[in-house]
């Protein structure tokens, strides 16, 4: 059975953001529209559902790995602060957005508190991320197939 290692972070990602927007569970704050994603950002995001994008990307990563906590997925979300004629440094991303976006996920059940500090994913969460990945995994399939099937009918003609 495959499982959220064995496809590509961006096709899941994408699927898991699309299954969370459909779900309608996940409660996307008001500021979502107006607030930059890090210090060193200048505008806000262009994706009007770049909240379900992140909190997918968010859900992934502590499914990668045990506990993770909100320094760590600034860190992640990070990306360069251009600083004028002076050398780029890394800046991290907002903390509050990756703390809200944890509680949203951790109110529907995805992620949980762990013992240590930091989140980890739930039971539910695993199995939700488990099948939306083996989802993608047979979208593929299909679209392979049907791609060598529209080759072999090229082939004979």
């Amino acid at each position: 059975m495959p499982g959220v290692r064995d496809i590509s972070p961006d096709a899941f990602i994408t699927a898991y953001a699309s299954h969370l927007k459909r779900s309608g569970k996940l409660e996307v704050p008001t500021w979502a529209d107006i607030v930059k994603t890090g210090a060193y950002k200048e505008l806000a995001p262009y994706d009007p559902d770049w909240y379900y994008t992140r909190a997918a990307a968010v859900a992934r990563h502590i499914y990668l790995r045990k506990d993770v906590g909100i320094g760590a997925l600034i860190k992640l979300h990070g990306g360069r602060n251009r600083r004028g004629n002076r050398p780029s440094h890394h800046g991290d991303a907002s903390a509050s957005v990756q703390r809200k976006i944890c509680q949203s996920l951790e109110k529907i059940g995805v992620l949980e508190q762990g013992p240590n500090g930091g989140r980890r994913i739930s039971q539910d969460g695993q199995r939700d991320l488990d099948r939306i990945a083996t989802a993608v995994v047979e979208a593929e399939r299909e679209e392979d197939d049907e791609d060598e099937d529209e080759a072999e009918e090229e082939e004979e003609e």
